[in-house]
């Protein structure tokens, strides 16, 4: 998913490898291997963008198994 680092920077971090998104005011990502990235979006915003990234990776899966 793409997110903005405090800097300004775009990043793309891996939704299949976060682990925890909690906000202490600001939005800490904290992946699977215990690196913990700052961000500029809301948590909700996140969680949105994660469930936008399944929905893309899932959806074509679900749709293929309907036309067997």
């Amino acid at each position: 998913i793409f997110v903005t680092r405090f800097d300004g920077k775009k990043i793309v971090v891996n939704a299949e490898l976060i682990e925890i998104i909690e906000e202490t005011p600001e939005t800490i990502i904290t992946t699977t291997t215990g690196k913990k990235i700052t961000v500029k979006e809301k948590l909700e915003e996140v969680v949105e963008k994660v469930k936008g990234y399944k929905k893309e990776i899932v959806l074509p899966l679900v749709k293929s198994k309907e036309n067997f």
